[in-house]
């Protein structure tokens, strides 16, 4: 019986295994295995090397941010590289529930509760105490590890969601630990394509470059890595249902770079007894072998892009993950336009009359991206509007595009119906730029442009602007009764012209900087604000007042920022009476 249990332990061990998912299973254990950009990998190491071997007796903590899509290797890489250089890695788990009292209870559910009392703040001191406890203390020290190297790194994933309401605590806890720590700590965010970026929230520019973050950006899964870690497990499970080349292509491309997600698909797929397996791969055998490209006249490239297509179409059935792009790469296939030859037997010829607007086929569909950039149809007009003058060449084109523009303007003009031509006006206005731009309308026609970079719209400045100045007109001239468009417009423009001596400092400021247009300053080209790769290009939402004011700026008396204060005014008003004293003693 003795010798017997060591067995029946293997076989439980052994049928564990058998349990776990595949992604579990087949987790790398190499950096051989990883799927990454090997120049990522290297990035990662040697920051880890430089900030935990290199590190100088009373430098402070570092921190280093991992972002990338989800799936794109970026734990498994810092864990793999964590194990390689003998390092402990302290991870922060949030914790799942927390020990209330009856009388806490009482008072988060009680009849003059608003839920204030909820104690989730609990986590942001629960975070604090974590990274005081990690600097100070090793990790316990587990049977069969050895205790020859403490060097070590916290990783913190799972961030609480206090700091998603309160950044400004998460910022005050990173100042502290930059001060006293030991040891690096490690971020990992999960890029997201509908616009609310946490890496934004949570660690803006400011905060980057105070703490000297180091942000290293992982990309998508590239389809060649993806299938060489498919071909891996499918050789290592024999039991599996045997997929062929085209069907694992299929998965891979489906799967929108997402190599956990590609496995998931792969063991589902694979299962025995599976119908919608066994129906949806023989659907696509058939339709593979009927969709063979076999017209003599058509190119290599055509042939891999007709496939590709009817391809993309159908793949969502198993495994499909919607694919999205950001903003950045949206605005760059519109404006670049990449085009193939098509020989005359698949496209005819357009009449003589017609023949200006013969065009090469498109490699991408304009409706298509709008909607994997997950932005609105208004909000992409408007950034496509401030960026394709840059990328023509022909004053005629820009002509015929703006005039397109315009009038997928005016189908949204009517708020009424703006939810619903949406998708027509953003259709009238990417199709109308390409087609306008006649120096992109071939695809030997492609190269030579180089890069050029993209901008945020000037609309976004001119706007924070406009509500700035209505929120001072109103605080500063509410004695008028009017609104604040009246007020600039009519009002002041008339105040300017007069020499009032009641009016007081602050007032006399705003008429000089809105009431009148200064004779002697230049107007230029605003400076714009470069669209990043990752930027979701969606303006910061101010929190509080309904039309957009910021909730700071809407108390009555308070003046934005950007408005010259009193103190302000009088001193200019001094300095200037200065300078006038001076000319007159001459």
């Amino acid at each position: 019986r003795k010798r017997a249990k060591p067995c029946a332990a293997r076989g439980s061990r052994s049928q564990a295994r058998e349990e776990l998912p595949w992604v579990e299973r087949h987790r790398p254990e190499t950096q051989n295995d990883l799927a990454v950009q090997k120049k990522k990998i290297e990035e990662v190491e040697t920051w880890l090397k430089t900030h935990i071997f290199q590190r100088q007796p009373k430098q402070g903590g570092s921190i280093l941010l991992l972002t990338g899509p989800p799936g794109c290797g970026k734990t498994a890489t810092l864990q793999i590289l964590a194990r390689d250089l003998g390092l402990q890695v302290q991870e922060w788990t949030n914790p799942l529930s927390l020990d209330f009292t009856k009388e806490d209870l009482r008072n988060m559910f009680g009849h003059d509760s608003n839920f204030h009392t909820f104690p989730s703040q609990a986590q942001a001191a629960l975070f604090q105490d974590f990274l005081l406890r990690a600097n100070k203390y090793n990790k316990l020290q587990m049977l069969g590890e050895s205790s020859e190297n403490d060097k070590k790194l916290i990783l913190v994933e799972d961030i609480p969601n206090q700091f998603y309401r309160d950044p400004g605590s998460l910022h005050e806890i990173l100042r502290s630990f930059v001060r006293r720590s030991r040891c690096p700590l490690v971020f990992i965010i999960s890029d997201n394509f509908s616009g609310d970026s946490n890496q934004r929230s949570l660690f803006p520019a400011e905060i980057v470059e105070e703490l000297c973050i180091f942000n290293i950006s992982f990309k998508p899964v590239a389809p060649t890595n993806m299938m060489k870690v498919l071909n891996r497990i499918a050789a290592a499970e024999a039991s599996m249902n045997s997929l062929d080349r085209t069907s694992l292509e299929l998965l891979c491309r489906g799967c929108s770079g997402d190599i956990r997600s590609a496995i998931n698909s792969l063991q589902f797929s694979s299962t025995k007894d599976c119908s919608l397996e066994k129906e949806f791969w023989l659907k696509k055998k058939k339709k593979s072998s009927t969709m063979k490209c076999e017209e003599a006249g058509v190119s290599k490239v055509r042939k891999k892009s007709k496939c590709d297509t009817s391809e993309d179409q159908e793949i969502q059935a198993i495994g499909g993950k919607d694919a999205s792009i950001f903003l950045f790469h949206a605005l760059g296939k519109i404006i670049y336009c990449k085009r193939e030859a098509v020989s005359e037997a698949e496209c005819p010829q357009l009449p003589a009359h017609l023949s200006e607007h013969h065009r090469h086929t498109l490699l991408i569909q304009p409706e298509d991206i709008v909607e994997k950039s997950h932005m609105s149809g208004s909000m992409f007009n408007l950034y496509l509007h401030q960026n394709y003058v840059d990328f023509f060449s022909d004053i005629d084109d820009v002509v015929r595009a703006s005039e397109y523009l315009s009038t997928a303007d005016v189908l949204c003009s009517n708020w009424s119906t703006r939810l619903v031509m949406e998708s027509y006006s953003s259709s009238v206005a990417t199709r109308g730029v390409i087609h306008s731009n006649t120096s992109r309308a071939f695809a030997h026609q492609q190269g030579g442009m180089g890069f050029r970079p993209l901008h945020k719209p000037q609309w976004f400045l001119i706007n924070k602007k406009y509500q700035e100045n209505c929120l001072a007109a109103k605080s500063l001239f509410s004695s008028f009764c009017l609104p604040p468009e009246c007020l600039q417009t009519e009002l002041l423009p008339y105040l300017a012209m007069l020499a009032n001596p009641m009016r007081n400092q602050a007032q006399i400021a705003f008429i000089q900087d809105v009431g009148r247009l200064p004779l002697k300053r230049h107007f230029g080209r605003l400076q714009l604000e470069a669209l990043g790769d990752k930027d979701p290009g969606l303006p910061e939402l101010s929190h509080g007042d309904p039309e957009g004011l910021p909730s700071s700026q809407s108390s009555g008396s308070d003046l934005p920022g950007s408005q010259p204060q009193p103190l302000a005014a009088q001193a200019m008003q001094e300095e200037e009476e200065l300078r006038i004293e001076e000319y007159d003693s001459d």
